[in-house]
């Protein structure tokens, strides 16, 4: 959540409120999260990578999640199948 107070912090407030609007979502609701590292849904998680150009991975916030399998970068198991 650090890259996300950071995140937010590099924002004038109006941006911040604009940022926040972007994600479907409040400054307010964005830095309670943040500060007490409240889980924060998927959803929201990808709108937040999304509107802030990839400067907070959806990683950084929800480490509990495998996103690289979800972005195909993980690595890759090949089931067999029987004939």
């Amino acid at each position: 959540m650090e890259v996300l107070i950071a995140f937010l912090n590099s924002l004038s407030r109006p941006d911040q409120v604009a940022f926040a609007a972007a994600c479907g979502t409040s400054i307010g609701y964005l830095r309670k999260a943040a500060y007490r590292a409240q889980r924060i849904g998927a959803d929201l998680c990808i709108r937040i990578e999304r509107e802030s150009k990839m400067r907070v991975r959806c990683e950084d916030l929800r480490p509990d999640v495998d996103w690289a399998y979800l972005r195909g970068t993980g690595p890759v198991q090949v089931a067999e199948v029987a004939a």
